[in-house]
């Protein structure tokens, strides 16, 4: 059996400076000019519009992709991670084999059929952000992206095997061996207990770990200021965040 098994989303970032996606200031509330969130964060809009969802990306992460792990990551990093951020902070942190089950946003791959085998490679972000007629201009910045994604300016039209994708999973994916969902599904078959913290229980891997997590009656705790109820009994609610809950450990 393993240890504990640590499941966390956005709520651990926060203290670093990265908005929840999901409050008031997140990046769930947050869309384009045309478009919500939900429907840019997807292979099609990747496929269809690749300017566009790009830029979306872009804005998010240059904003902070200097920032820095917090006492919470930092905390973690010697534990069983599964981990719904894409910030990549509890690498960082020097977690060496954390599952970021959702992706990671300094990682790119080719565009690939998804179960394929395919390598992780640095993503351009920094190439684009040294770009001087690219800094203020959207238009620029645009084809900026295209360019560092190996993607035509005037296709405008993502080739298979030789374009770059975000290594995020989009909301019109699924998880695949890329994501080490199989390593994930082991871990969480196998804990002895879950403690969740910082997320919204809106997302399919932490229905998967709450099933079983139930299925195997190891006891669950989960961590939130303001903790969705699940309506499920004896799970422990520690209304509190994460700097706070690892400080009463």
């Amino acid at each position: 059996m393993h240890p504990s098994l640590y499941i966390t989303g956005a709520g651990v970032s926060a203290e670093s400076g990265i908005p929840t996606f999901r409050g008031e200031d997140g990046f769930w509330t947050i869309g384009s000019a045309n478009y919500t969130p939900q429907q840019m964060a997807t292979r099609a809009m990747y496929m269809q519009r690749p300017a566009e969802f790009l830029l979306w990306y872009y804005r998010r992460f240059a904003q902070y992709r200097h920032l820095q792990p917090n006492r919470v990551h930092r905390w973690l990093a010697d534990k069983k991670l599964i981990t719904q951020n894409i910030d990549g902070l509890d690498g960082k942190a020097g977690n060496v084999d954390y599952i970021p089950i959702h992706g990671r946003l300094d990682k790119v791959t080719v565009l690939h059929d998804q179960g394929a085998e395919v390598e992780l490679l640095d993503a351009p972000w920094q190439q684009v952000a040294d770009n001087q007629d690219a800094a203020n201009d959207d238009g620029h910045l645009k084809t900026a992206l295209l360019d560092a994604f190996r993607i035509s300016s005037t296709t405008q039209t993502p080739q298979m095997n030789q374009s770059l994708k975000p290594f995020v999973l989009l909301f019109d994916e699924y998880y695949t061996e890329l994501y080490r969902m199989s390593v994930a599904q082991n871990w969480l078959l196998s804990a002895t207990k879950m403690v969740f913290i910082g997320t919204s229980f809106s997302v399919g891997i932490t229905d998967i770990a709450l099933q079983c997590a139930l299925q195997n009656n190891a006891p669950v705790h989960i961590v939130d200021p303001d903790p969705v109820d699940l309506g499920v009994d004896g799970i422990h609610y520690h209304r509190m965040t994460a700097a706070e809950f690892i400080a009463s450990q």
